[in-house]
């Protein structure tokens, strides 16, 4: 069964979310509590200030002092009641006789609740108790004469239900500020996931730590020195081809984190990492060995961000030069090859920008099948790795002249017992079917077949094309230096043929007929590698 992996982008969002989430849920917690308590304190110094107020009043001290002036505390309670919204002003003598309250029918009555006896002993105090009136929370204050004698006590009553409804304001204040941080967060969490997820071109962990697995296996597997720099010019990256080449230079210390400009200075990036430009195929001395660079900058959203310098000892390059027939076109067939597969890559860009990712794994699977039974087809005809890469290579040239290239043949041509045949078969060939493939430009029908037989050391090979033809008069002179049909300064093609089967002792025919076409037969001596 497989495995659900839950996305990047959904896995930042939820932990955001959630971290918002609890950190909200905790300050909800921790500021309701001191919010209520807050409250709670708030109304209850409210209440003591104004009992200590009244406490002091003369007309309250004179008033339990003078039972002719008993009558006035009541209206002056009312007062002080209305102007401080509190619910209930208590005024008593020392037997709790109330001489106050918002009921005139309770003065003269003793005071109700039990919480008043503290107070009449001189403790100022604050106490919850229900009375005539309900639920309140009181506080109390003794009230002296000049002498400091208590004479009477004062209680002043805010309702619990109007101390729990500026609780329930305070709370909702706080639930709306909790509301509006969770929606801004969630909020944020999902522009921080989609943001990353841009960042990472839309990659997965496990997508760039399969890329960074697979880049690390190519960079150390390249026989090319690779160096990488960020847009400082600091080294970050050198692969181990690269520390080879170096270290053969004499540079024995680990570039990495150091100034190229500094570790190396015959190598230039300035103009690569300023302007972007692409430096190819720069020479350079590095203490005694001879490199071939080229420099190209890293771009990311057409911001350069880096350059990468790849760099092999020209020494190298000679010899393996020289190994690969040192013809043109051996060349001119993996140029075309190249420009081949580069038109792939432009066409897989492409899809991929449309982000027609179905489209590109069709196409991709369509051309890796088309390549590999072209490899296996050429590889188990030709065993010669040298001659089979270049006929591969004249596979991509006939599809780029919009032509069809046939290989026919039985069995399979063995790798010869000198290099040197090689090199000549492939001069043979290449001059024979570039000329077949010019030939049938403009033609109804472009076919070029190339056939092989191979028997008791002798390789018999036939180009046949179905161009035009060639007339007797051209015929006749056709492998002399400078014989042409295509124009001036051409006609060397069919004279270096000439020339390489003088070499092996090979032998060649031409059977050509106006408007069907032109077949050339080479026969060579062809001992294969190990016969003696």
């Amino acid at each position: 069964m497989r495995r659900y992996r839950i996305t990047l982008q959904t896995t930042i969002t939820l932990l955001v979310c959630l971290v918002v989430i609890l950190s909200l849920l905790v300050t909800d917690l921790l500021i309701s509590n001191w919010i209520s308590d807050r409250i709670e304190k708030t109304q209850a110094e409210k209440a003591t200030d104004i009992s200590r107020m009244v406490a002091r009043s003369p007309i309250v001290i004179n008033g339990l002092r003078n039972p002719q002036a008993e009558k006035d505390i009541q209206p002056f309670a009312t007062e002080i009641k209305q102007a401080t919204h509190v619910r209930f002003i208590v005024v008593m003598d020392m037997n709790g006789i109330r001489k106050s309250h918002p009921n005139s029918h309770e003065i003269g009555k003793h005071f109700v609740g039990g919480d008043e006896g503290p107070v009449l002993q001189g403790k100022e105090h604050i106490s919850i108790a229900k009375g005539t009136l309900g639920m309140s929370l009181r506080s109390f204050t003794p009230v002296y004469d000049s002498n400091h004698k208590q004479i009477g006590a004062v209680a002043v009553g805010i309702s619990l239900e109007q101390v729990n409804k500026a609780i329930a304001q305070g709370r909702k204040y706080i639930y709306i500020g909790v509301t509006v941080g969770l929606v801004v967060g969630i909020l944020g969490a999902l522009f921080l996931a989609r943001k990353i997820k841009q960042i990472l071109f839309g990659l997965e962990p496990s997508q760039i730590a399969k890329l960074l697995e697979e880049r690390s296996a190519m960079l150390q597997s390249t026989r090319e020195g690779i160096l990488a720099v960020d847009q400082n010019g600091i080294i970050t990256l050198v692969n181990t081809e690269g520390s080879r080449l170096l270290q053969k230079a004499g540079f024995q210390a680990s570039p990495l984190g150091k100034k190229l400009e500094d570790y190396m200075p015959n190598i230039q990036l300035d103009a690569v990492l300023k302007q972007g430009e692409s430096l190819l195929d720069q020479v350079h001395e590095l203490k005694g060995i001879t490199i071939i660079a080229n420099k190209v900058p890293v771009k990311v959203k057409d911001r350069i961000v880096g350059a990468v310098t790849t760099f092999r000892e020209k020494t190298e390059i000679k010899e393996l030069a020289e190994q690969l027939t040192g013809v043109k076109l051996y060349a001119e067939a993996l140029r075309t090859q190249a420009h081949e597969f580069m038109n792939k890559l432009h066409a897989i860009s492409g899809l991929i920008q449309m982000k027609d990712y179905e489209a590109v794994a069709s196409y991709i699977s369509k051309v890796a099948d088309q390549q590999q039974n072209e490899v296996e087809f050429v590889v188990s005809r030709f065993k010669d790795p040298v001659l089979a890469g270049f006929i591969l290579g004249k596979f991509s040239y006939a599809r780029e002249n919009d032509c069809e290239f046939i290989i026919e043949g039985e069995g399979s041509v063995p790798k010869p017992g000198q290099s040197e045949v090689t090199h000549e078969v492939i001069t043979i060939l290449g001059n024979l079917i570039d000329n077949a493939l010019d030939a049938v430009q403009g033609r109804p029908v472009k076919k070029v077949i190339l056939r092989f037989d191979y028997y008791e050391e002798i390789l018999v090979i036939e180009v046949h094309d179905t161009g035009g033809g060639i007339s007797k008069d051209i015929e006749a002179q056709l492998f002399l230096k400078g014989t042409s049909t295509k124009g001036s300064n051409r006609g060397h093609g069919l004279y270096l043929v000439r020339q390489s089967l003088d070499k092996i002792n090979g032998h060649i025919e031409v059977h050509s007929k106006q408007g069907s076409g032109t077949t050339f037969i080479v026969t060579i001596p062809y001992k294969k590698s190990g016969s003696a």
